[in-house]
């Protein structure tokens, strides 16, 4: 069922999208290496971590790309979250395999190990990672970059980032940086929650600012064309689904406005229907009420749609949910972070016997926690339910770790 979902779902996506542009105005790392004629490559043994975004603008693998060039030999596959060819669901381990199109081996990145060992790296001289993230500190890809570049200067291997978009654009800084003992797969690195990088960009800040166990050696390999302030219709690129629940180019401001709260799995954010991350719904919610009380609030670009649906999978299965859809029109002018707790505390004034944080188990708790990179985050606002008890905490890294990153920056 689930996958039939998910199928008809990318389906639904693709054909009701943005369009991309036959001449895009980014080029992609991929495309820039394969224009150099994949100089940096020649003669060495190369591993790619990927998955079914390494694609080049005409929707062509970079598996395949690398794996047909002449000048060097694509030896190896590394895979992450959902892995190589994107078909494990989110958090269920990948396993070690040999892909059918290629032959290559394909090691797993999020099963026993999450960090490439020496052995998956024997005979691998240059190690490249072509992935498409959101721009989110929560989303593991990001995780997997940095083990994976600590690994290769544990094992004297060279790291190649092949640059892409960050799809919230480079201009964006939201949420605390994470604090000592709240590391995690989900917050790896002292880093806020939306950190306004390119996955380049980020990797050079890891290597340069002490982030990583050990210092590897390097190489980026930039776009052309990108300019922080796009967004990612802008870039003419086309759109694939970084993971089940990220179908569409303005998914990942959804994944930031809502992620977070999802992880109490008390209320629905929109996971198991067809608008992920779009929703803030409960069984005991009035939806034209709660949609008045949030309009009210005259936030500039959102709009919360009142909506009743029964989603198709998970924790919400076939339960009759109601709530808002928040319609975000410009994310550029809107703190998405907050998204989720002004609906937090909006309910809390009409439902106070409802509180999330009182019906959510302990173990859920501990991953909001994890997610939020600090248990602050959710003391200062189940103090009052307020989110102004909040804010100046998810902005009190703002300014110093942009400043910190300018030095990183590539466009």
């Amino acid at each position: 069922m689930l996958a039939k979902f998910l199928t008809l779902l990318s389906v639904v996506t693709a054909a009701c999208g943005p369009a991309y542009s036959d001449t895009p105005t980014v080029r992609t790392g991929i495309e820039v290496l394969r224009e150099s004629g994949f100089a940096i490559l020649k003669g060495k043994r190369v591993g790619l971590i990927t998955n079914p975004t390494g694609v080049d603008s005409k929707l062509k693998a970079t598996i395949d790309i690398l794996h047909a060039a002449k000048n060097f030999r694509l030896v190896a596959l590394f895979g992450p979250e959902h892995g190589v060819r994107g078909n494990v669901p989110a958090g269920q381990y990948v396993e070690h395999a040999t892909d059918p199109a290629t032959g290559l081996p394909v090691y797993s990145l999020y099963g026993k190990t999450r960090k490439p060992t020496a052995s998956m790296l024997k005979g691998i001289d240059a190690l490249v990672y072509d992935i498409q993230d959101i721009g989110c500190r929560s989303y593991t890809y990001i995780s997997t970059m940095g083990l994976a570049m600590e690994a290769a200067a544990e094992n004297n291997i060279e790291f190649i980032v092949l640059d892409r978009p960050n799809p919230l654009g480079g201009e964006k800084v939201e949420g605390n940086v994470v604090e000592k003992g709240f590391e995690s797969f989900v917050s790896q690195y002292p880093i806020p929650y939306v950190y306004g990088l390119t996955c380049g960009e980020l990797a050079t800040m890891l290597n340069e600012e002490g982030m990583l166990k050990k210092k590897c050696k390097l190489t980026v390999v930039p776009m052309k064309g990108w300019k922080r302030s796009m967004t990612f219709a802008e870039t003419g690129l086309p759109w694939v689904q970084t993971s089940p629940h990220i179908p569409a180019p303005y998914s990942p401001a959804h994944y930031v406005s809502m992620g977070i709260l999802g992880e109490l799995g008390v209320i629905s954010e929109g996971v198991g229907y067809t608008i992920p991350f779009q929703t803030f719904a409960a069984e005991w919610i009035d939806p034209k009420q709660f949609a008045e009380k949030l309009n009210a609030l005259t936030i500039s670009g959102l709009v919360f749609r009142p909506i009743t649906f029964t989603p198709f999978y998970g924790k919400f299965k076939d339960k009759l949910l109601k709530g808002v859809q928040v319609h975000i029109a410009d994310y550029t002018k809107v703190n998405l972070m907050s998204l989720q707790f002004i609906c937090l505390q909006v309910h809390n004034e009409l439902y106070p016997t409802k509180n999330p944080f009182l019906l959510a188990d302990s173990s859920r708790i501990s991953m909001f926690d994890k997610v939020a990179g600090s248990s602050q985050v959710r003391a200062l606002f189940t103090k009052r339910m307020q989110y102004d008890d909040l804010s100046h905490f998810l902005r009190k890294d703002v300014e110093s770790f942009t400043s910190r990153s300018r030095k990183h920056l590539l466009y």
